[in-house]
């Protein structure tokens, strides 16, 4: 197989010097993000070792940022200037595939079998893999130990329903100079990301698995009832702040409770803190919203076989966990390394017991226009300027669209 080969090269180069020649076939890797975290570091050093394993070739990994990667790519190969590969959100995947601007990715049973149903299926359109599955997160709620104490309530007991995160929110709020939630709400991908897991808590969906819109719903009424209500007991103006800028709130002692990723672990600092399961809503159960971010291979590049293989050699199941680990990322796989992992550490089982009953960003053409939607639902209801239902009405008939 002409893409395993590539992918094994010489055994013996790996891990040897790799210098570049004028000779040498270029690669254009578009990374978004930056290179500053440790994650980059170990890509950089696989990435070195595939070019070991295949003399002749060189990876040149531009680094773009978030806001501007994803377009950068579309915009380069619908000049017919693809890079070979790009490292991007998995929603953008399904709208580039009907584009015609990447090829599916060839995943054997064996190696399909590595990954749960639930991530595939944040990669997956009409039958076919499109992107090799690079960076995972599930979501889990932080909660301030000492806040909670400080407001008379349990710190080793975090809320389990909305009720009670409503109820614990609104009694450090009451009985300390806290507020008792972080509430995104910016005109931002992650606030969309941060309403989901209220759907997904609530047995809610975006769309079924027959790729219709199945949003206007009373379960997704009620997730956006409840948003709306948090404004109560969350930070002055949510709609300023995007899941990042709920950090610095948290570690300071101005917010008891957020909804975030496991690399929180690594940076709130010295709060006492504890992490626990996303509080279900009185229509669902367990869940959480499940986002990859993948590596795109693109089509006329003169260079997909090279380019699959260095997806591949990137997302092996003992290179990528090795990202993982580093860049504090949800680990994609059930692999041997993880169990030891939440052994060590078990603040890591919030976010892995979360993964069989999670759903998946919803899979669309427009990414862009269903952020947008999902957003202007959100910030109308939290800005009280239209009721919930009208809202997820509304939304639900923009979203025809992005199907």
């Amino acid at each position: 197989m002409k893409v395993l080969s590539l992918l094994l090269g010489s055994a013996l180069a790996l891990g040897a010097a790799s210098v570049a020649s004028a000779d040498d076939t270029r690669l254009h890797m578009i990374n978004c993000g930056d290179n500053s975290d440790e994650d980059a570091a170990v890509q950089a050093r696989l990435v070195g070792e595939w070019e070991a394993a295949n003399p002749g070739f060189k990876v040149d990994v531009e680094y773009v940022p978030w806001g501007q990667c994803q377009e950068k790519s579309t915009t380069l190969a619908s000049a017919g200037n693809a890079p070979a590969i790009a490292y991007l959100g998995s929603r953008t995947l399904k709208q580039l595939a009907q584009n015609d601007l990447i090829i599916p990715i060839d995943l054997t049973d064996e190696e399909k079998a590595t990954y749960a149903p639930p991530v595939l299926g944040t990669v997956t359109a009409n039958g076919m893999v499109w992107g090799s599955p690079r960076a995972f997160s599930t979501k889990a709620l932080y909660w301030n130990k000492d806040l909670f104490e400080a407001a008379g309530l349990d710190p080793e007991t975090p809320p389990k329903t909305w009720d009670e995160m409503f109820t614990f929110a609104q009694t450090i709020k009451d009985n300390t100079e806290a507020d008792g939630f972080g509430l995104a709400a910016a005109s931002f991908d992650n606030t969309m990301h941060q309403f989901l897991n209220y759907v997904y808590t609530n047995g809610g969906a975006v769309i079924d698995d027959n790729g219709e819109i199945v949003f206007n719903s009373p379960n997704n009424v009620g997730a956006l009832e409840f948003y709306g209500k948090l404004v109560d007991v969350s930070q002055p103006g949510p709609i300023a702040y995007d899941r990042a800028k709920l950090r610095p709130l948290f570690t300071e002692g101005q917010i008891g409770m957020f909804i975030s990723g496991p690399w929180e672990r690594n940076l709130v600092g010295d709060v006492n803190w504890g992490v626990a399961p996303i509080p279900v809503g009185p229509m669902g159960g367990p869940g959480t919203l499940l986002i990859t971010d993948s590596l795109a291979v693109f089509k006329n590049t003169g260079v997909e076989d090279q380019a699959l293989s260095l997806a591949k050699w990137l997302t092996s199941p003992d290179n990528q966990l090795e990202f993982e680990i580093a860049g504090g990322l949800t680990p994609l796989r059930d692999l041997p390394g993880v169990q030891a992992l939440r052994d060590e550490d078990p603040t890591w089982s919030a976010f892995l017991d979360a993964i069989p009953t999670g759903g998946p960003e919803p899979f669309v053409t427009d990414y862009v226009g269903l952020q947008d939607v999902i957003n202007e639902a959100v910030q109308g209801v939290v800005l009280g300027e239209v009721e919930p239902a009208e809202a997820v009405e509304y939304a639900a008939e923009q979203l025809e669209d992005f199907k």
